[in-house]
């Protein structure tokens, strides 16, 4: 059985539980591989725009499972809210043992504060059009449903795999310019508020560059997705990187074994939350 790797901190989002087009076995394959010290789920976990009571997988229930697991452990999770999961901002502030949801997360990590959140906010649609941004939410988990069928096909003849998204993402140029501007957004306030590190998801871009301004700079990050790129930020020992699960061959190559479930601990769990409601009283 292949050993968990240690993390100092995870940052996952963008997993979008409860469609078509999450990989949530891929994820729970990753989660199983880790042990981390801190993790921030930095926005549209559940998809609660489309979610629907005849469709939920083992393999999303299992996700969920994983993450009461981590509590239960007592490692720090922070639910940052996107704008799928957006019903849960009205809980902001809510504590339950090492579990936190919030808006926004600020953390020093050795020295260096570091700024999460999901990024929705600077995206123009969510603020003026939020029935065309459901629209296109809708369509693009269309389009990765078709991709899939397009994949199996495409595997069947020997050929390599295609993103539908990513090649229209990358041939509209309106597509390319929002995605520019986003992270310049995210990166000038980060270097206003004197912030060494800006972390988002949202646009389902993986990312880790410095970006500079008058200002100046601030070193911008983005987790990516569980929909179309299967990535995740990692932080270990002060460092950074892009995980990438289709360029981990040796976690897909895992014996079958490595799948098993583990059991919850549900009577810490139960535990940790009398003595929450407790503190509450």
């Amino acid at each position: 059985m292949r050993r968990k790797r240690s993390v100092d901190l995870v940052v996952l989002s963008d997993i979008h539980l409860g469609t078509y087009g999450c990989h949530a076995k891929e994820l729970l394959r990753y989660m199983k591989s880790i042990r981390p010290k801190q993790v921030i789920l930095n926005g549209d976990i559940v998809d609660i725009w489309q979610f629907s009571k005849r469709y939920w997988p083992k393999s999303h229930m299992k996700v969920i499972k994983r993450l009461l697991q981590w509590t239960s452990e007592g490692v720090p999770v922070y639910y940052v809210t996107g704008n799928h999961d957006e019903m849960l901002r009205k809980f902001s502030g809510f504590e339950l043992g090492s579990f936190q949801i919030v808006n926004k997360v600020v953390l020093d990590l050795e020295g260096k504060k570091a700024w999460f959140f999901h990024g929705d906010v600077f995206d123009v649609t969510m603020q003026h059009s939020k029935w065309l941004a459901r629209l296109g939410a809708i369509g693009y988990d269309t389009l990765i449903l078709i991709n899939r069928a397009v994949n199996y096909l495409s595997a069947k003849m020997g050929r390599g795999k295609i993103s539908m998204s990513k090649r229209i993402k990358n041939s509209v140029k309106s597509a390319v310019k929002f995605i520019g501007n986003f992270e310049q957004t995210a990166a000038d306030i980060a270097i206003e508020n004197g912030y060494d590190y800006v972390v988002c998801g949202h646009i389902h871009q993986p990312e880790i560059r410095q970006i500079r301004s008058e200002k100046g700079e601030v070193t911008y990050l983005n987790s990516g997705d569980w929909i179309e790129n299967l990535t995740s930020l990692e932080y270990h020992r002060g460092k950074w990187r892009i995980y990438s699960y289709e360029q981990d061959l040796s976690l897909q190559a895992a014996p079958p074994a490595a799948e098993q479930e583990e059991p919850l601990d549900l009577r810490l769990l139960q535990q940790q939350l009398i003595h929450e409601f407790q503190l509450k009283a």
